[in-house]
């Protein structure tokens, strides 16, 4: 990180710094937010991008790791967002990004608290930018499918990941690209890719009692 801000100074000739916390902590959010003012720091464009995901039944993934993860896809987002979207809003300018996930459009058994979390983020982020209209302030929700990063193998879903065509696939380039693109347009929520907003449309319409059983066998969600 530090060494990537380096590169972006020197390229850019802009200012940039590196700095670390969990945000599954509260007082690593506090730490975070005192060391910003320490620098002198503005945040004019705020993007929650932190999450991961887990694989498998819910009752056998650890108690701890749930919380953990309903800490940052969903606390720390409404946190650092709390922190920072007033002072936008009373400047006049501001953007905020959430990434949410194409998960967040149906329940996913194998995923529960992933897709519970990202339904929230991306709830919370439709509702807000309907609040900041008139603000001069935007705030978009973008909704990924699959992404070539390290979060298949965090989530534990590898094998099922390496059996996935290529062509569901995005860059985590590309998908920065339309997230960028979308908060430039002011737009309230995306779906990058078409293969993904046919499936989210799917998610949204198909009747639960026909795609939760589908949903269970496709992705591994345990149960008889």
């Amino acid at each position: 990180m530090r060494r990537l801000a380096s590169e972006l100074g020197g390229e850019h000739g802009i200012r940039a710094e590196a700095l670390v916390a969990d945000l599954a902590d509260p007082a690593e959010r506090d730490r975070l937010a005192s060391r910003v003012k320490e620098l002198g720091l503005e945040v004019a464009v705020l993007v929650n991008n932190a999450g991961f995901g887990s694989h498998g039944p819910f009752v056998a993934v650890e108690r701890e790791r749930a919380l953990e993860m309903a800490r940052v896809n969903v606390e720390a987002v409404v946190d650092l967002t709390a922190r920072y979207l007033p002072a936008m809003v009373e400047r006049g300018r501001g953007a905020v990004l959430l990434v949410a996930s194409t998960a967040a459009f149906q329940p996913l058994p194998g995923s529960a608290t992933y897709a519970a979390t990202k339904a929230f983020v991306l709830s919370f982020g439709e509702a807000l930018h309907e609040e900041l209209k008139g603000t001069a302030v935007t705030l978009t929700t973008v909704c990924p499918g699959p992404v070539r990063t390290e979060f298949a193998q965090v989530a534990g879903i590898g094998s099922l990941s390496d059996r996935a065509p290529d062509l569901v696939w995005m860059s985590a380039e590309d998908a920065a690209g339309h997230a960028v693109r979308a908060l430039e347009q002011g737009r309230r929520a995306i779906v990058p890719g078409a293969i993904n907003q046919a499936g989210s449309l799917l998610g949204r319409h198909l009747p639960r009692t026909a795609v939760l059983p589908l949903l269970r066998r496709a992705w591994g969600g345990g149960g008889r």
